[in-house]
């Protein structure tokens, strides 16, 4: 019985629109939090504002008149405005923060769910620590733009905007200073941000570069002891480490650039207010109070500029972060569910190959025009020399690449018109390459099927014959296996595969070269757990040692020209063609 699955989940939202209107649909969900971060914001440029008038009403009015109660009461209520000053400003700087991390969160969520959806052929062409850095380094400078980005806009914007209309109530010709340095601070802003947009970028790509170098000399640590080559891994890592500190310097020769010239136009603005305030006191159109004022309130007008530079300074690192993001966020998978496939409760594994050609990346045919078939229930053996393909008939199965011409069935179904979780639940494999999570051997074992209770582990375990060697290790099924299984043995590791199968229990497996990197002792140990796991599934078998398939139901033999024979072992020796040639090749005798 079939049954049609909806549609897959939804992103959290689209991502072919323009940058900055995906990064502000991250807020949505936080909305009420962020509005009221904006709030407290806003009402600290408020208070930052008030305190200038308050201090030219105190200079102006108060003193002079020897109004001296009232201006002790005003000192109060200064100092009360600054205490909630200080509680607002805590909850920008906790909830502002919290919402940025809450952003940070969904951005690393949709990341990592989409880089599962991805085909084989990005991970192909993508080193693990690119993909890392994108999803930590990354995505932590966005946190740090989502927090301080609007916030810091929005109190600047206002703090200015708020400066200018007070300094115009003074005295407008203050004001006509500040109006006409602001346009010129803009340009040379806009001017800056391109630049160092582009420069920002450069240093991701190198932290990237240096992130993936580092991520394969660890994991290739054995292999560079092994040769020596310790001071080769060196010089490599120095010559990325290098590029580095280049696009580092790069951006912060532009960001000094930006820094200092609009320090220099702020300084000097001081100088002009100063001058021209006193002009205007000189020629009596302006008090000593109200030069103090505007001076309070110049002041206020440079702090916004500050936090803008800031702002211009986390822009650039954190869109350059995001552009990075949304840049994995619009890659389409090569491999998708069509509209209205069905996900079978069970299958019996017949499988045919039906005129399949395949190349990767529509380069270079691998295979051309193959035909394979096997009942349920029976065993398939692939052999021949090395490229001619056998592994990548395996991976077209359970569509780890799309085929470009014919089908594949399974069960007289295209695999194409079966959902992708479903085919995949009902196909096995075990690798020569065999791949262990880093934690302990009962969930390796139990990733086979999450969720497995404690027995079917041990069953599964049993069945694989490992379950006596975990016996016998002092933390047993809670024993730690290390980084990619290091601590075990490769029969050990081996037979921790095969007990996820066991636990899996698919009704079709696929063994890539499953023994072949194993001494003899282990391999015929291996060999035993395999046969028991092959009983009853329809098996697909990659053997360069031809012993272990003289019983398999059938023997295709695979060279770069395609399949070259097919038939029983008997049949095919008795051929006297490649299959005979390896075999004696082998053994010596046919």
């Amino acid at each position: 019985m079939n049954k049609r699955r909806g549609a897959a989940q939804a992103p959290s939202q689209a991502f072919d629109g323009p940058v900055l209107a995906i990064f502000a649909g991250y807020y949505r969900p936080h909305l009420a939090l962020f509005g009221a971060d904006m709030g407290c914001a806003f009402l600290t440029a408020a208070v930052d504002l008030a305190f200038p008038m308050m201090t030219k009403y105190v200079i102006e009015t108060l003193l002079p008149g020897e109004h001296f109660r009232f201006f002790f009461v005003m000192v109060g209520m200064m100092l009360g405005l600054y205490f909630l000053r200080t509680g607002f400003s805590y909850f920008v700087t906790y909830w502002g923060h919290t919402v940025g991390a809450y952003i940070e969160a969904d951005m690393r969520r949709d990341l990592f769910s989409h880089l599962q959806t991805l085909s084989f052929s990005f991970y192909d062409a993508n080193r693990t620590g690119q993909i890392m850095s994108r999803l930590t380094n990354d995505l932590w400078e966005v946190t740090e733009l989502a927090h301080h980005g609007p916030e810091d806009l929005f109190i600047s914007l206002i703090t200015l905007i708020g400066s200018l209309a007070l300094i115009l109530f003074i005295r407008w010709e203050v004001a006509a200073v500040l109006a006409v340095v602001v346009p010129v601070m803009l340009i040379h802003t806009a001017h800056s941000r391109s630049r160092m947009l582009r420069t920002s970028r450069k240093v991701k790509e190198r932290t990237a570069e240096i992130n993936a170098s580092i991520e394969s000399s660890i994991s290739g640590i054995r292999i560079a002891k092994a040769f020596t080559n310790e001071s080769y891994e060196i010089r490599q890592f120095r010559r990325g480490n290098e590029g580095f500190k280049s696009a580092k310097k790069t951006y912060y020769k532009s960001m000094a650039d930006f820094h200092c010239k609009l320090e220099f136009i702020l300084h000097i603005l001081n100088v002009v207010v100063v001058a021209v305030g006193g002009w205007l006191i000189m020629r009596h159109k302006m008090t000593l109070a109200e030069l103090i004022a505007c001076n309070l309130f110049v002041n206020a007008f440079v702090s916004p500029v500050r936090r803008l530079t800031g702002f211009v300074e986390q822009y650039t690192t954190g869109m350059a972060g995001f552009g990075r993001f949304v840049e994995i966020m619009r890659l389409k998978p090569d491999i998708t569910d069509k509209p209205g496939a069905v996900s079978p409760d069970t299958i019996r594994g017949d499988i045919e190959y039906r005129d399949v050609t395949f190349s990767y990346n529509n380069d270079v045919t691998i295979l051309e025009h193959i035909n394979l078939s096997v009942k349920a229930g029976q065993t398939l053996a692939l052999v021949g020399p090395s490229g001619g393909g056998k592994t990548t008939i395996c991976h077209l199965l359970p569509r780890f690449y799309e085929i470009k011409e014919g089908s594949i069935l399974i069960d007289g179904h295209d695999i194409r018109d079966m959902t992708l979780e479903s085919l995949r639940k009902h196909i096995g494999i075990v690798q020569q390459d065999v791949f262990l999570f880093a934690g302990t051997i009962k969930e390796n074992i139990g990733y086979g099927r999450i969720g497995a209770a404690d027995e079917e582990i041990i069953a599964a375990a049993k069945q694989a014959e490992i379950h006596e060697d975990i016996m016998k290790m002092p933390q047993k099924y809670d024993t730690i296996v290390g980084e990619r299984g290091i601590r075990l043995s490769g029969g050990q590791k081996q037979r921790v595969s095969i007990a996820r199968i066991f636990l899996k229990n698919p009704p079709i497996l696929i063994l890539d070269e499953a023994t072949s990197a194993l001494d003899s002792a282990t391999e015929l140990k291996i060999q035993y757990a395999l046969e028991a796991l092959s009983q009853g599934r329809t098996t697909v078998v990659i053997a360069h040692r031809l012993s272990t398939v003289r019983n398999a139901d059938s023997i295709a033999v695979i060279d770069d020209e395609g399949i070259r024979q097919q038939g029983r072992h008997e049949e095919l020796l008795a051929q006297e063609g490649l299959y005979a040639d390896l075999y004696t090749a082998q053994f010596g005798i046919p």
